[in-house]
């Protein structure tokens, strides 16, 4: 499955991560039954890294994109996020959030 990724993160190896997301994705994408791909956004945040409960990843339903926060964190701990907001994607394919309203951070 093909989908936009922009990687705006300091800390990820991407190259050596960039198989495994393939393969993951692809894994996803048939496990979710999903056909339209999310856009993938992997970034850094030295402050939110900082914090105890700092933010991990988010979904926008009304862009279909995912952020993930990658600093200081292993690669399976940021798949894990991945997947968490892959079932958001899910949901938003199936039509679960048309009748929501707008939610704070």
């Amino acid at each position: 499955m093909k989908c936009k990724v922009v990687n705006k993160s300091n800390s990820l190896d991407y190259k050596q991560f960039s198989p495994l997301l393939s393969s993951f994705m692809k894994f996803a994408a048939k496990r979710f039954g999903f056909q339209k791909p999310p856009s993938l956004f992997f970034v850094s945040d030295a402050e939110n890294a900082k914090l105890p409960l700092g933010k991990t990843a988010h979904y926008d339903p009304f862009s279909s994109e995912i952020t993930v926060f990658t600093d200081s964190r292993h690669p399976k701990d940021i798949l894990r996020s991945l997947a968490h907001e892959l079932v958001h994607h899910k949901q938003n394919c199936e039509g679960q959030f048309e009748e929501m309203g707008d939610a704070d951070e």
